[in-house]
């Protein structure tokens, strides 16, 4: 697994005794379960023509990452948002 800088920091750290892990309280435990749970449901659905030239490629790309179509699709919609995707813009 590749970390990056910050990763590698926090691993070193633990590592050198510098930070110790604590144990999360109740509530922590139940607002992370919470939130998960949230993250899981997918709850709308949509429609949307392509291009054919773009289904036959996105069906590709998911096959050759072992996951369904429309996972991908959602995955890259996801990342688009959240900002780890960017448009080009000319």
């Amino acid at each position: 697994m590749k970390y990056d800088k910050e990763e590698k920091a926090i691993i070193d750290a633990y590592e050198k005794g510098k930070i110790k892990l604590s144990t999360p309280s109740k509530k922590e435990i139940e607002t992370i379960q919470a939130t998960a749970k949230k993250t899981l449901i997918k709850d709308k659905r949509i429609t949307i023509r392509l291009y054919d030239h773009d289904y036959q490629g996105i069906q590709k790309k998911a096959l050759e990452m072992g996951v369904p179509y429309q996972t991908l699709i959602s995955g890259i919609i996801h990342r688009y948002i959240e900002g780890e995707l960017t448009s080009k813009t000319g």
